[in-house]
């Protein structure tokens, strides 16, 4: 089974990362709830051993194109971020005091926290595209402009993905010409 989770996050991955194509240095957030992964309610059997196998399949593609993983904590933990200390810097972004845990935070976020070089905490993130694993609710970490992206992985386990990517927001009116590339 934990094969099989972890083949179905990196083809996901796969495919979000072929579809939103994101620039170098760029971020993309994953909100994942282990226990509806494993066919149960969110929040309830949170799963250390799923959260693993979801880390195994998405971070070789990030990492492969140089982008940044933000992990998405649970609501106790305000749905902050875990990111690389790089990527905060870069961003201007002011880590808070925590460590995310299994039952505060969540199994994702506390793996995420533990295979990271330098983790920080942040409250929030602008990503370019991202993974919700499980209803999860990754909105609030993306850019504005999100489009839902459908990939031939529809479940990580028993749980249901929604994926996005964003774009630049229109701006003008019937005379505004766009950038076809940015659509």
């Amino acid at each position: 089974m934990l094969d099989q989770i972890k083949q179905q996050a990196a083809q996901a991955m796969k495919e979000l990362l072929e579809m939103a194509d994101p620039k170098q240095g760029e971020i993309v957030v994953v909100g994942c709830s282990s226990s509806e992964v494993g066919g149960k309610k969110i929040g309830t059997h949170s799963s250390m051993e799923l959260a693993e196998a979801i880390y195994q399949g998405i971070a070789p593609a990030l990492q492969e194109k140089g982008l940044f993983l933000a992990a998405q904590c649970c609501e106790h933990l305000n749905r902050c971020i875990v990111i690389e200390e790089e990527a905060a810097e870069k961003l201007g972004l002011e880590p808070v005091n925590v460590v995310p845990q299994m039952k505060a935070g969540g199994s994702f976020a506390t793996t995420a926290y533990a295979h990271f070089a330098h983790p920080v905490v942040v409250e929030e993130v602008r990503a370019v595209c991202g993974i919700d694993i499980g209803g999860t609710l990754i909105g609030m970490h993306l850019k504005r402009v999100a489009v839902p992206v459908r990939l031939s992985v529809r479940n990580i386990g028993e749980a249901p993905i929604i994926c996005a990517r964003t774009r630049p927001k229109f701006v003008g009116g019937e005379r505004a010409h766009y950038n076809q590339e940015l659509l």
